[in-house]
């Protein structure tokens, strides 16, 4: 069930973070989860996005984004957890250190080798992260590219330059021309390549007027 703490916690800037909040886990990817109604990105922490490919010493690509979802899925799914606030990020989601019985939750992902320390936010888990490297468990085993790195890499093409040409004119494998809206399904994993002839649009009689047609969802 879910249940919001009576205050919010108060941050160094003076400002308040979201409350804390207690509930059930229903594990999102590595470092997101659902606790109770609320979506929680775990601090000081960071896991492979869950399209993420990493290559194993053998020189074999493998789906390790997946797999860290599924290990975190088997540690903590359907678990009660107990969440404290440390701020809210960008997308709404609170960021907060969760345990699970007493466990860090943080903590115990690192250690197993399925994050690694958030050094951009915080040390906390930095000896977790070593430990885990000197026993080459988890994705230590693996050449992984940093999260954040991959986070920067994949987004290139899919922020708009012009604020106000938000609409994406993508070319498909078959060469059918598509424009995406900001909402639509698959909009923000749209990336534009204006070097194949993909193309960003003010409105969407400028991208109809040029020949795409829009998507059907």
């Amino acid at each position: 069930m879910f249940c919001l703490w009576a205050a919010a916690l108060a941050l160094p800037n003076g400002s308040f973070a979201a409350p804390g909040l207690s509930g059930t886990v229903r594990v999102i990817d590595g470092d997101t989860l659902d606790v109770g109604g609320g979506r929680v990105r775990l601090f000081g922490i960071d896991a492979p996005e869950t399209d993420q490919m990493c290559t194993t010493e053998q020189g074999q690509s493998w789906a390790c984004g997946a797999w860290v979802t599924d290990q975190v899925t088997t540690l903590f799914a359907g678990r009660q957890a107990h969440c404290v606030a440390v701020d809210t990020d960008r997308y709404g989601r609170i960021v907060a250190q969760c345990d699970v019985r007493g466990q860090d939750m943080g903590e115990a992902i690192v250690s197993a080798g399925l994050a690694f320390a958030y050094r951009k936010y915080s040390n906390r888990y930095v000896f977790a992260e070593k430990g885990a490297a000197v026993r080459d468990v988890g994705l230590h085993a693996s050449r992984v590219q940093n999260p954040s790195q991959f986070r920067q890499t994949r987004a290139v093409g899919r922020i708009p330059p012009d604020r106000n040409c938000k609409i994406k004119g993508n070319i498909s494998r078959k060469g059918t021309r598509i424009f995406h809206v900001p909402g639509q399904l698959y909009y923000e994993r749209t990336g534009i390549r204006p070097e194949t002839g993909e193309r960003w649009f003010c409105t969407i009689s400028d991208a109809q007027s040029a020949g795409w047609r829009a998507a059907k969802r």
